[in-house]
């Protein structure tokens, strides 16, 4: 279970920075800082939640691994090596292509995206699917957008709403541990 908290560790974490990063122009200041402050409060909130369900009961059903399982080698290294590049020389050809800066965080959801997408075949969770899914049609939204006098909105599009989408495919699957053990 550790692992896996792991995970959803470093999901809700990303989420909360696409948040406070994109939440800006041209959102009204107040709901700029609403967001960013409503984000910090749910990571807050979910990593205690996780804590306690990680100290209130071992893995259960589904959520067992096995003793040797390790997530975060092989298939899912070669996972995170190809976003590495991607990101990278996405948005270097972009910035090459005179690409709108906006551009960068749509790029950004979406190989994040897919690379989610990708994981829930390695580690054969459908349950990541989901954000994954979803951060890659903000992405792919955002960067439609860039095209359009609506690019200002593409950070809220494509970074905030990415950002969302995380934080809660996170609070969904520590909610759901935190049942298991409680049932357990």
């Amino acid at each position: 279970m550790l692992q896996r908290m792991s995970g959803v560790f470093i999901g809700a974490l990303f989420g909360t920075i696409f948040v406070v990063a994109n939440a800006h122009d041209p959102l009204n200041p107040a709901v700029a800082i609403a967001l960013r402050v409503l984000a910090v409060l749910t990571f807050a909130g979910l990593l205690a939640l996780a804590l306690r369900a990680g100290r209130d009961g071992g893995p259960t059903g589904a959520d067992a691994e096995a003793p040797q399982a390790d997530w975060f080698r092989g298939k899912f290294a070669f996972v995170v090596g190809a976003e590495v590049v991607l990101l990278i020389g996405g948005n270097l050809a972009l910035r090459a292509a005179g690409a709108p800066q906006e551009t960068a965080v749509a790029w950004i959801a979406l190989i994040v995206g897919l690379h989610f997408v990708a994981l829930m075949a390695v580690w054969k969770r459908r349950s990541i699917a989901v954000p994954g899914v979803a951060l890659t049609a903000l992405g792919v939204i955002g960067l439609g957008m860039a095209a359009t006098s609506a690019v200002a909105w593409v950070p809220f599009v494509s970074g905030v709403l990415s950002g969302v989408a995380l934080l809660g495919g996170c609070a969904y699957a520590i909610a759901h541990t935190y049942r298991a053990t409680v049932r357990s």
